[in-house]
């Protein structure tokens, strides 16, 4: 661990705080007009989900830690737990379900996947940033809406609903973005 000023803390920096893991969500840099510069940081604990709201000046000593990843493919789901095995010694890894939240639909079968490490526990499962799936039920194409900035509701084959551009139709193929849930283009 690396011992790090509270100016320092960047969004996405994992730091060991009142006894807990935690990732720095949102950092703002506030310089009042009386009194020293601070950061203020918003934090989400990795282990149980709990937010914080945390204020650090620069003199103060926080405790930075560095997650090591490793990839791991994407087997299968038995009663809410995920296995994955390690791509390299394939050793399977059991983790549970809810750590993906509403990400979940996006696994895929044999997808690689990135899995986050402190020591031996698992923390966090990225995922690939676009995936590709099919619209399995959206509305009919209307000529001449081609070029309209309007969006249609559709229905993904992982049973998301999505919004789709008018010229999209029913059983094609388009990439999804894991972090914003939105359409990004045709596949």
């Amino acid at each position: 661990m690396a011992k790090i000023n509270g100016n320092e803390i960047r969004p996405g920096f994992v730091l060991e705080h009142d006894k807990g893991l935690w990732v720095a969500v949102k950092v703002d840099h506030v310089k009042p007009g009386k009194g020293g510069a601070f950061a203020q940081v918003e934090m989400k604990n990795l282990r149980d989900g709990r937010k914080l709201n945390e204020r650090f000046r620069s003199a103060d000593k926080v405790d930075q830690v560095q997650l090591e990843t490793k990839d791991q493919q994407y087997l299968f789901e038995t009663d809410g737990r995920l296995t994955f095995m390690d791509s390299e010694t394939f050793e399977q890894t059991e983790l549970p379900a809810d750590l993906l939240g509403d990400r979940r639909p996006f696994l895929q079968d044999g997808m690689t996947v990135q899995i986050e490490y402190y020591g031996d526990e698992a923390l966090n499962v990225s995922l690939p940033q676009r995936v590709k799936c099919r619209i399995v039920d959206t509305e009919p194409v209307v000529k001449g809406q081609t070029a309209a900035n309007s969006f249609k509701p559709a229905i993904l084959d992982n049973g998301l609903r999505i919004m789709v551009p008018p010229f999209v139709g029913s059983e094609e193929v388009v990439v999804v973005s894991t972090d914003t849930m939105d359409y990004v283009e045709r596949a």
